[in-house]
């Protein structure tokens, strides 16, 4: 992750963009490795990333089953904002420009671009 921030900065992207990408990123693999594989440490966790000045896009891909992001509660929903967990994907809108959930729902596509809106607000 280190290398990836590193490039990011080295592409001209403002600390707002880099915790942006930062905390997605974080969010879309503890989804891959709890939710997706389900804590197997013998499965396997695919990641792309591509950054230039203009955007950033990323994929995370986990060896699970996958899942329909219809059926995902959401937390800020009344009856769901005691709960502990379940934030990731919204968090994940809230900060990405563009989120694609790829068929059968094990894999992420992200796109952050600078000054662009969120999922969240468009």
């Amino acid at each position: 992750m280190s290398t990836c921030l590193e490039q990011l900065e080295a592409h001209g992207h403002d600390d707002a963009g880099v915790f942006a990408i930062r905390l997605a990123m974080e969010e879309a693999l503890s989804n891959a490795m709890s939710h997706g594989n389900g804590g197997d440490a013998s499965k396997l966790i695919s990641i792309e990333v591509e950054i230039t000045s203009g955007q950033f896009t990323a994929s995370v891909a986990d060896e699970g089953p996958g899942y329909d992001p219809v059926h995902v509660p959401d937390p800020t929903a009344d009856e769901n904002l005691s709960i502990a967990s379940g934030r990731g994907l919204a968090l994940i809108r809230s900060f990405m420009t563009e989120v694609t959930l790829v068929p059968p729902g094990n894999c992420i596509k992200m796109r952050y671009v600078p000054g662009g809106p969120s999922c969240a607000s468009s």
